[in-house]
This record gives C-alpha cells, structure tokens and sequence, in this order.
C-alpha cells in the first residue's frame, strides 16, 4: 500500500469518525466470511422512529452524517467523542437540520472502560425514560497507519491502532451490551475496511486491528443470538464493510481525484440507519458490504 496517505490522522478515540475515512490508499477487496449479506445504502423512519441510539467517534465526518441521518428517521441521539469542539459542531448541525430532534452530545474519552460505562449508564439514564433499554449503539472510532512494505511496518503503529480500533470496541460493546439486549431493537454498529481479511504487505497493523475488532463484534453477536434462544436474536450486532470513506471535505482538497470504489459519508450514514430496518436475525453476526467483494 501507498504512504501517500496521512500518517496518523488522529490520537485520540473519537477526533476521526473512521480510520479509513481519511487513508487515501485504502485497500480495494476482500475475500468475504462465511456469512456475508450485500446491501446498499438505504433505511427508512420507521425502524427509528422513537429510537435511543448513542454514536461514538460523533465528531467526525461520518459521526456527523450520522447524526443528520438518525435526527432525521426521528431518534434521539446521543453522540460522544474524545474532541469536545467537533462533537459541538457535529451536535448542533443535526440540531439546526432537524429542529424538533433530540440530540445530545457528550466528552468522553472511550479508552477509559470506567468513563465508557459511565456514559452508556447516563445515556439510558437522562434519556430512558419510558424505553426499555438502548436501541443501538454505532462505533465510528478510528484511526489509520501504514507503510511502504511489511517489513518497514513500525509497531508503534500497532500500539496506537490496538488502542482506537480494538479497545474502544472492547469498552462501547461491554458498556452498552445489557442495555441493548433489554431493548426490542438492539443494534450494535461497526464500520469495517474490506481490507480486514485481504491485508496488504504495507496495512499490516492497521488491517490486523480491524480484524480484530471484527472478530469481537462477532463474538458480540453469537451472545445475541444465544440469548435469543429458539426466538432468535432481538438484538444484533452487525459489521458495515467499505474500501474507504469519503467527504465533501476530502473532495474540496483534491478535486481532481476520483476516489474510485470510496463510499460517501452520507451513504453510509444511510446504510447505517438502514440496519434498523430489517430483522436482528438477518443482519446479527453478518458483514454487510457496501462495496464489491473481491
């Protein structure tokens, strides 16, 4: 893989809504899992309508379509993320586009599994009422490093990417996982590269992190669906897979790039909201590709 693309767009959980959003140079296939669903970027209102969704890594690009995106299907939401400012921005912009949308934010630093919980108790808490348990949770934490060749990998990457895309999950899963099984419509959310499980030479430690990250959300959904017994799952744990994201801001910055198989932000805050609409037993323990698995 190219070095072309930013070195470490971010150091804290949550500053970027996704770590490929920002890499350039993102691999371009995949080999798939045994259970794999294709499905485009779509979703109604009426699977949210009503909806108590928290969205971690909310100050980002995608955190902010996100946002928009779940405002406008009618849920409250709550966002976090380690940088107060783009939190700020990001909240008050679904609030300017969705007047009569709750949307909350809250700082939280998602590497501390104490102040994760913490939050996921005040989520349910300040806005529970009359709901039973939290309808979802999406995790849009990240962060990206990578070189030239396998051998010029620095481990230092891995130390960093362990961090945002491992523990975060580790931390949002574990906190928000009883409240999501006490809900009817439970979805916990994770942003995936296709590169995962076909990791370039040079994507050694970022592909290895993401991997990993998936392999727990997994795990997650193989509890949702044993507590669902002979029913089925109520809850779903479900992993949204693309080569790259991109924005209007990455576009303003090189306009004369293609960004060639890269899925927009908006599209995937639409794919995102899209999970709510079809049954936990369809999407949960599924990798569901935005992009053409190769």
């Amino acid at each position: 893989m190219p070095s072309s693309g930013p070195r470490e767009p971010t150091t804290r959980p949550g500053r970027d809504s996704e770590a490929h959003a920002d890499n350039d140079n993102a691999d371009t296939g995949d080999t798939g899992m045994t259970e794999t669903t294709t499905m485009s970027g779509s979703g109604g209102t009426g699977a949210l309508d009503g909806a108590l969704v928290a969205v971690a890594g909310a100050g980002g690009p995608a955190g902010r379509a996100t946002l928009l995106r779940l405002a406008a299907a009618g849920a409250t939401v709550v966002g976090a993320d380690a940088d107060a400012e783009s939190l700020a921005e990001a909240v008050d912009a679904a609030r300017r586009a969705h007047s009569g949308a709750t949307v909350t934010g809250d700082t939280v630093d998602l590497l501390d599994p104490a102040a994760t919980r913490a939050w996921a108790a005040r989520v349910e808490q300040d806005h529970g009422k009359g709901r039973s348990g939290v309808d979802g949770l999406v995790h849009l934490v990240g962060g990206w490093r990578g070189g030239k060749t396998f051998a010029d990998t620095d481990l230092a990457d891995w130390d960093l990417l362990e961090k945002l895309l491992i523990r975060t999950v580790q931390h949002t899963s574990l906190a928000f996982h009883d409240g999501l099984l006490r809900s009817d419509r439970g979805r916990y959310v994770l942003v995936s590269a296709a590169g995962a499980s076909r990791p370039t030479a040079g994507n050694a430690a970022y592909a290895a992190a993401k991997a990993a990250a998936e392999a727990w959300t997994l795990a997650l959904g193989d509890d949702f669906r044993k507590a669902g017994g002979d029913e089925g799952p109520r809850a779903a744990a479900a992993i949204l897979v693309i080569k790259a994201l991109v924005h209007d801001a990455m576009r303003a910055e090189r306009p004369n790039a293609k960004f060639a198989g890269f899925t927009d932000a908006g599209e995937l805050a639409d794919a995102i909201a899209g999970v709510w609409d079809r049954p936990a037993g369809e999407v949960n323990g599924n990798r569901l590709w935005l992009t053409p698995e190769s």
